[in-house]
């Protein structure tokens, strides 16, 4: 149980009960929250999405408005700025994905289970597994980076500063203070985080090298299910480099250079270009996967082949040049050692 702290009430009113920001689970009760480093300088609404997962935006913005959301005992907006120690008064809300946080806790990380490519003060680089979310939501309660904070629960501050899709594998950024996380976006907007993928896409590959500019849309399907696709009128610029690293006759080994960050940016491309990845349920040839799942390339594979293998930036608090590649996932390594003994 999260230890309460007594709030010194104002004459004539009761005391209330104040709990750290990573203590609040049970909001069906009214909390009064106290601000942590993690949280220093974020705008009130982006706050309060944050820990209030599952609950519609359009009724976080309605309590603010409402005035049932307080700081310090004052109103706010949205846009306010909020300050480690802050006490935050958040009423009662109630949803099916808010009771679900609530009912259960996040598995701390097991030794083993998330190898640490690097790490300082301000940054921990993490070689993610295929198949572990990097934070909780469509169906997942919770992610990576929620069983990191617990595992590491002296950690005052852990976010992400980038994301990978749930069923790729490699490198993944984590920040441990704001400063590095404001930093890290900026250098993303900026291109100065430089991102390879490992991939193995079906066919023989035609270019060495080759630059893919088609700007992508996201939409979704009546099952509700998003995908993207190639929108030359309504999408978002996006620039991926496919290197040719070696060719296997009926799969090619490329790397991807990403230019630009867009959702499942790598997959669509390669797809566009008519080589789908290995294992991609989403955008790859389905009858092609399920040969492969069944040791059609010699051995049987069944995940997607991409893998984040190197990132190279300036460390943003101390402008040191940092790279690090993660080592390929054994299913990988295994798959390619195989494809060159067999050519």
């Amino acid at each position: 149980m999260p230890e309460l702290q007594q709030e010194q009430p104002d004459a004539g009113q009761k005391s209330i009960a104040v709990i750290d920001e990573s203590q609040a689970r049970d909001f069906s009760r009214v909390n009064y929250v106290r601000v942590g480093e993690r949280s220093a300088g974020q705008r009130l609404d982006n706050f309060l999405l944050r820990i209030l997962k599952g609950v519609p935006k359009s009724h976080v913005y309605r309590i603010v408005r409402n005035g049932e959301v307080r700081i310090n005992k004052k109103r706010a907006d949205c846009q306010s700025k909020i300050a480690v120690g802050d006490v935050i008064r958040i009423p009662p809300v109630r949803t099916a994905a808010a009771d679900a946080v609530k009912a259960a806790a996040p598995k701390p990380i097991a030794a083993g289970e998330l190898p640490v490519l690097f790490e300082d003060r301000d940054l921990i680089v993490v070689n993610k597994p295929a198949g572990l979310a990097c934070h909780g939501g469509s169906g997942v309660a919770f992610g990576l980076i929620e069983r990191l904070r617990a595992s590491r629960t002296d950690a005052p501050f852990l976010e992400l500063a980038h994301r990978l899709d749930r069923d790729t594998s490699g490198a993944l950024i984590v920040c441990k203070t704001r400063k590095a996380l404001v930093r890290l976006h900026e250098m993303q907007r900026e291109g100065g985080l430089e991102k390879h993928y490992r991939l193995l896409v079906q066919g023989d590959w035609v270019n060495d090298r080759e630059h893919v500019r088609k700007p992508l849309a996201k939409y979704t399907l009546a099952s509700g299910e998003r995908r993207v696709r190639i929108d030359e009128e309504n999408g978002l610029k996006a620039h991926t480099i496919f290197t040719l690293i070696r060719r296997f006759g009926d799969v090619s080994y490329l790397d991807a250079e990403l230019k630009t960050g867009r959702t499942h940016q790598i997959r669509v491309h390669a797809a566009s270009c008519g080589h789908p990845l290995v294992g991609d349920a989403k955008y790859g040839d389905y009858a092609f996967n399920d040969a492969v799942k069944h040791g059609s390339l010699g051995l049987p594979f069944s995940r997607m082949f991409l893998h984040a293998f190197k990132l190279a930036f300036t460390h943003p608090v101390t402008r040191k040049p940092v790279c690090i590649e993660a080592p390929l996932e054994r299913s990988l390594s295994d798959l390619i050692d195989f494809l060159e003994r067999r050519t």
